[in-house]
């Protein structure tokens, strides 16, 4: 199978891949550092502004050493993304640390994430197996929500004072489990909601790819199936090759032999049978450049000469006069009237008759055939009979004179191909006098 077309993406996605490619960053681990550096400058602004936030509306002033140190652990988040892919696992592990001890510096009302938690989480979720994800984004929320409760606001307590944070740590057990229950909500909803938005786009891509596929290898299939029609005509076409050469070189050899024997005895006579061989080998070219023509390739330079047309259910007639020049009884009658075809029954009844005139030629010489064509509003038969042939060595015809090694036609297996491909019905056996018939019925 070949490969698919890759599927089309956004605009914006593409101006994004392009834009990174000219910066030089054109793999996944030097785009992820990338996409740490900026999330560490982007922490710088949202460090500041939350240390504003906590002064002017908390009351609590952050000494250099916790601004140092909460800083550091911001950085430490945002950097580790660099491994978001290529170590998923480590990643969000790292991050969930440094979140505890973010959550050490802060006082017990206050909760303060940067976006590292949620991109890692997120990462997760779209690029690990679902169940090992479900066990790591599982086992990083119970950790965060259970540290988390141990160690809220005691680092911060211990570097500023415990005058400094306005709301203080719980020191009784029944003030834990509120805290617990608050910090578990919001692992659940930081750890536990990106890693599910994470795993629905894996989804949906994972989905999106299997559809342009499918869609591909249907397409493929529809080419294929294209393809293999051509091989059938084409075979259909080489097979009527073979029926013209073989209708029309058996009869100039037989033709031929009996102007050999006719030099010098009758040379009126030999005159006319080389004339003959000269129409029937015009004939024959004409045949043979056609199809052949057809089974070129599409943009094949075609021949100089211009083909024949294909012969028709209108020739059989011009057929039966032929058999009749080689000495054939052949007699001929049209029921109905004319009526045309479409092209490929109009073949078909045509090469059909040449196929029963030469069997009748080969394994019945010197008996009578009769050819009938008999029309009807709905169907076209064509009907090819021939009596028992006359005793004797060869019978009384020439057809007996045709040498082994002849190319022959199809005969009744490539009469009865020729009737299914156009919905007809062949019908061969003997006939009800004695001899032979074959005839073949044909919608219009």
């Amino acid at each position: 199978m070949t490969d698919a077309p890759p599927a089309p993406r956004p605009r914006a996605f593409v101006l994004l891949d392009d834009g990174l490619d000219r910066l030089g960053l054109r793999t996944p681990f030097s785009r992820d550092c990338a996409l740490a550096v900026a999330m560490a400058a982007v922490s710088t602004g949202l460090l500041w502004v939350f240390s504003g936030v906590l002064e002017n509306r908390e009351g609590v002033h952050l000494s250099p050493a916790a601004t140092a140190l909460l800083a550091l652990l911001v950085y430490g988040q945002s950097l580790m993304l660099c491994l978001r892919r290529t170590r998923p696992v480590l990643c969000v592990g790292v991050v969930a640390f440094t979140h505890v001890g973010v959550m050490s510096l802060m006082p017990p009302h206050v909760t303060a994430q940067g976006l590292a938690p949620f991109i890692a989480a997120y990462t997760c979720g779209a690029h690990l197996p679902a169940r090992r994800a479900v066990r790591v984004v599982a086992t990083v929320t119970a950790a965060t929500a259970l540290a988390g409760t141990l160690v809220t606001g005691r680092l911060l307590e211990a570097l500023i004072g415990d005058r400094a944070v306005p709301v203080a740590f719980p020191r009784t057990p029944e003030g834990l489990p509120v805290v617990a229950a608050g910090l578990l909500a919001v692992a659940v909803a930081m750890y536990g909601g990106s890693a599910f938005i994470g795993y629905v786009v894996a989804t949906r891509r994972d989905y999106t790819e299997l559809v342009r596929l499918r869609a591909a290898e249907a397409v493929q299939r529809q080419e294929e199936k294209a393809a293999n029609a051509v091989m059938a005509e084409r075979a259909r076409m080489a097979r009527e090759l073979h029926d013209i050469a073989a209708h029309h070189l058996s009869g100039m050899v037989v033709q031929a032999g009996a102007a050999e024997r006719l030099v010098g005895r009758d040379d009126q006579a030999a005159r006319e049978a080389v004339c003959w061989i000269r129409t029937q080998g015009k004939e024959t070219l004409d045949g043979l450049r056609l199809a052949v023509g057809a089974l070129r390739d599409p943009g094949e330079e075609a021949p100089s000469e211009a083909g024949a047309p294909v012969p028709g259910a209108d020739a059989v007639e011009r057929l039966v006069r032929a058999e009749r020049a080689l000495g054939a009884q052949v007699g001929f009658a049209v029921e109905g009237e004319r009526r045309e075809l479409p092209p490929v029954a109009d073949v078909t009844v045509y090469r059909v008759a040449q196929e029963a005139l030469a069997n009748a030629r080969d394994h019945a010489p010197g008996a009578r055939v009769d050819v009938l064509l008999h029309y009807t509003e709905a169907r076209v038969a064509v009907q090819v009979e021939n009596a028992e042939p006359e005793p004797g060595p060869h019978g009384g015809g020439r057809g007996s004179e045709v040498p082994e090694g002849v190319p022959r036609g199809m005969g009744l297996i490539g009469m009865r191909e020729r009737a299914q491909v156009v919905g007809g019905v062949l019908e061969a056996g003997p006939a009800p006098g004695g001899g032979w018939r074959v005839r073949l019925e044909v919608p219009r």
